[in-house]
């Protein structure tokens, strides 16, 4: 990878508190958070910088096929705003990280883009 480049993992809000669940999925989602950590440190010396995107949950195709018709309807009435993210609700995030000018200053972080939830 040339320098000035940029890698962005997809991370979870799941590394934050995990879901019983889906215990397996945040375990994974928290390895990379892990991963992108320890790699951003690595690669910086290189020019390159290395980011994850952490969304609350997200409306996808996987879902539906996951979770009962009623849990589907369901899906996202919890959070602050009432609703599961689309997925191009998070293309600002990951534009953002690939944009090298915008976010030169950035690497190893988690971006948390969860609709109003906090993570601190």
């Amino acid at each position: 990878m040339p320098k000035g480049g940029e890698i962005i993992n997809v991370g979870s809000i799941q590394v934050y508190d995990p879901s019983a669940e889906i215990l397996d999925y945040a375990t994974t989602k928290a390895a990379i958070v892990g991963f992108t950590k320890d790699l951003a440190r690595k690669l910086l010396e290189k020019g390159i910088h290395v980011n994850c995107v952490a969304p609350e949950s997200v409306w996808t195709p996987l879902v539906v096929a996951s979770f009962s018709k009623e849990k589907n309807s369901q899906f996202g009435s919890n959070y602050l705003i009432k609703r599961p993210a689309q997925a191009r609700e998070l293309a600002p995030a990951f534009v953002f990280l690939a944009c090298g000018v915008d976010s030169s200053y950035v690497s190893g972080k988690l971006l948390a883009v969860t609709g109003g939830e906090p993570t601190v």
